[in-house]
């Protein structure tokens, strides 16, 4: 997978990885801005190259023959979005049970233009015991970026506008719709 990812990535898209990704056997990985369907690729691309493998959420429609066993390749974690549990609580026992797990999201939980992120990302880590590794995506160089390592406090209030002043300067594929 490593070998067809550098190639679609670098070689056929031309983007890269512009600096070290440190290797955690444990996080919550924030990517943004979420602009288009591409960030998905992209980001899947850029951090396959690097031979790892992320864990994401996918909407449980998309886990039907043959595409689920594809998605549960790549890493897809189905979700019903009509669940009664928590899906916060349940991946937090998730990243207890395994050795590894390294879980991608986008806090912007939509490609529309939002200026509130989504808690979810932020309160899985913060249960979990686990840190926010900071992804941005910057269609402007054509560059996946290390951000930084976060750690949250358990004040949302405070700690969300620190995280989101590492994604200042970052262009989106459809630049209008990433607000911070």
């Amino acid at each position: 997978m490593k070998k067809i990812s550098v190639f679609l990535f670098n070689k056929l898209l031309g983007w890269r990885v512009a600096n070290e990704v440190p290797r955690l056997p444990k996080c919550v990985i924030a990517v943004a801005p979420h602009t288009s369907n591409w960030d998905f690729i992209i980001a899947k691309l850029a951090y396959s190259s690097l031979g790892r493998t992320a864990h994401f959420l996918i909407k449980s429609e998309w886990f039907f023959f043959p595409f689920n066993l594809f998605f549960k390749r790549i890493g897809g974690i189905p979700v019903k979005r009509d669940r009664s549990e928590s899906l916060t609580d349940t991946l937090a026992e998730e990243f207890q049970r395994r050795e590894q797990m390294e879980l991608a999201i986008a806090p912007e939980g939509t490609r529309k233009p939002v200026t509130k992120w989504k808690r979810g990302f932020y309160f899985i880590a913060l249960k979990a015991g686990v840190p926010i590794m900071l992804i941005g995506l910057d269609y402007g160089k054509k560059e996946a970026r290390f951000l930084g390592l976060f750690h949250p406090t358990g004040d949302y209030e405070s700690d969300i506008p620190k995280i989101k002043s590492y994604y200042h300067g970052l262009r989106g594929k459809k630049p209008e719709n990433f607000l911070l």
